[in-house]
């Protein structure tokens, strides 16, 4: 299983497809499939069958995973698309994702 750069709770920004240059944030991510879920991005229209939840029936929009390729993560501090390092801390073990554009460490 690969390790993205782009986690759940993240804000993204959409590169490519039909909802280029908006922002939404990741409700979650499929690692298998290398896609994620985002909040008000790449919205379907699914049909349901009436039921005890919804008696009425009818279509219900849904978000619909975005391969991870098209998404950058926004910058903390600039507010910007930006690619995704890693670095150790100066002391710790622990590896921390970092905005290149800006050096500014990621939650």
């Amino acid at each position: 299983m690969a390790k993205f750069k782009i986690k759940k709770g993240d804000t993204v920004f959409v590169n490519a497809g039909e909802d280029r240059g908006k922002t939404g944030r990741v409700l979650k991510v499929l690692a298998e499939k290398g896609r994620v879920l985002v909040e008000g991005i790449n919205m379907v229209s699914k049909s349901t069958k009436p039921n005890a939840k919804s008696p009425q029936g009818g279509f219900q929009k849904k978000e619909s995973p975005v391969h991870i390729s098209n998404l950058n993560l926004l910058d903390p501090k600039l507010g910007k698309p930006t690619r995704v390092g890693f670095k150790k801390e100066a002391k710790g073990k622990q590896s921390v994702r970092y905005a290149k554009k800006s050096g500014e460490v990621i939650k």
